[in-house]
């Protein structure tokens, strides 16, 4: 196979599994001093692919954080068996007491240190949007957002989360890239196209140091929110204890060390994975996910201490789901008008994952097994960088419905 990129700066895992747009992408993400890396589930993104790293020497990106900042997975395994739960009625109070999809404000509302800290947030444009931060608090959002049940080996019980830091994190970058184009934070102003080239931060700057302070609030909120969560559902079952715990972000920056340098690493869909440390890879509905620790190696080096964040799109939403036009109906709600079918038969896909003996609630066409890679394949291509610790198993699975209204990126 010819090689697509010819980047001496740039470590591809799994090329043959990469279109060629986002090889492309990440090119324009990258100057000669800096550090690239494409994990093996990557794919085409806004201003910078999902699964690409980069080393910065003297910026922050904000395209390589993303819209979401620190979307994330956290994963803990209780005490009891999975065969001792009943997983419907548990689903069922799981999808009635979380709150999924986009804008949604909290069914059950709770109160959290990290919100004090927004409300004296030393960036002052962040203090202005507590109200949303403490309505949207352990909320999980739409997309590929979801809050699981699994079942490892051993037959115990674990609670798998993945999701951001919501609205507030949506808004804080968004205010910043008005920010970026000499507009006022909270003016409305056009983002680009997919390929435009990322928006980078001196490091050094009052702008770069802003957004730096205010990314990572973003990324203590959306911490909480995902402790929430997985203690709801703990609640859920009835409290009990926990044994495993593993909680990342992977859409985020950090200031690290690389090559005997110092750099801001921007990981977009990509999780952390320094020697030693654990990390938590979603797979699709109907997929394996596991439990990764990252290994020392020099192919680890060279990709940066990274690895996947989940399987990687395959297929679009729009190809999958069909196209659709939102209409709005009485009390400012949308409804969706089908305008073109989608390539995927969701009805086919619930009696499939029914099959499988896995409890469904909510989700649709664009988060079918066959819009993504398969988890053991892009895994397989990370070489030594990592080692699966455990398997989990599916068997309750919650997302926000189909034709939930998604005004965010991914």
């Amino acid at each position: 196979m010819t090689q697509k990129s010819n980047a001496k700066n740039l470590t591809i895992f799994g090329e043959e599994l990469i279109d060629e747009n986002s090889i492309r992408q990440i090119e324009n993400c990258i100057g000669e001093e800096d550090i690239a890396v494409l994990t093996a589930d990557a794919h085409y993104g806004y201003g910078h692919p999902i699964g690409g790293a980069v080393a910065y020497k003297n910026h922050v990106s904000l395209s390589g954080v993303g819209f979401d900042i620190a979307c994330g997975n956290k994963a803990v395994r209780t005490d009891i068996r999975a065969e001792e739960v009943d997983i419907r009625k548990v689903m069922d109070e799981i999808f009635s007491r979380i709150s999924f999809g986009v804008g949604r404000p909290n069914n059950e509302p709770i109160d959290h240190p990290v919100l004090d800290q927004i409300r004296q947030a030393n960036f002052k444009p962040q203090r202005k949007m507590i109200d949303l931060a403490a309505k949207q608090l352990g909320t999980v959002g739409a997309g590929n957002h979801f809050v699981d049940l699994f079942r490892d080996d051993d037959g115990y019980l674990w609670i798998g989360v993945h999701f951001g830091s919501r609205g507030f994190g949506h808004k804080t970058t968004t205010g910043f890239i008005a920010l970026s184009q000499g507009a006022e934070f909270g003016d409305r102003v056009k983002e680009g196209p997919m390929n435009s080239k990322p928006i980078l931060f001196d490091r050094n700057s009052e702008l770069g140091q802003a957004y730096i302070e205010a990314m990572q609030l973003a990324g203590e909120y959306a911490y909480a929110g995902r402790d929430a969560a997985v203690n709801k559902v703990l609640e859920i079952l009835g409290n009990p204890g926990v044994t495993y715990e593993v909680h990342n972000h992977h859409n985020f920056a950090w200031e690290e060390e690389h090559f005997g340098e110092n750099y801001w690493v921007v990981r977009k869909g990509c999780t952390p994975a320094f020697p030693g440390q654990k990390g938590f890879i979603g797979a699709t509905m109907a997929d394996t996910s596991v439990i990764v620790e990252g290994l020392e190696s020099e192919l680890s080096r060279k990709g940066l201490y990274s690895t996947v964040h989940g399987a990687g799109r395959v297929m679009s939403r729009t190809k999958a789901a069909g196209k659709r036009k939102w209409k709005k109906v009485k009390g400012g709600r949308r409804k969706p008008v089908i305008v073109r079918k989608g390539a995927v038969d969701f009805d086919v896909v619930r009696i499939e994952v029914k099959n499988k003996g896995i409890q469904l609630r909510g989700a649709g066409p664009d988060e079918a097994p066959q819009c993504y890679k398969r988890l053991a394949d892009v895994l397989r291509h990370q070489g030594e960088t990592i080692r699966v610790l455990h398997l989990l198993k599916p068997i309750g699975v919650a997302m926000a419905p189909a034709g939930t209204y998604d005004p965010y990126k991914d």
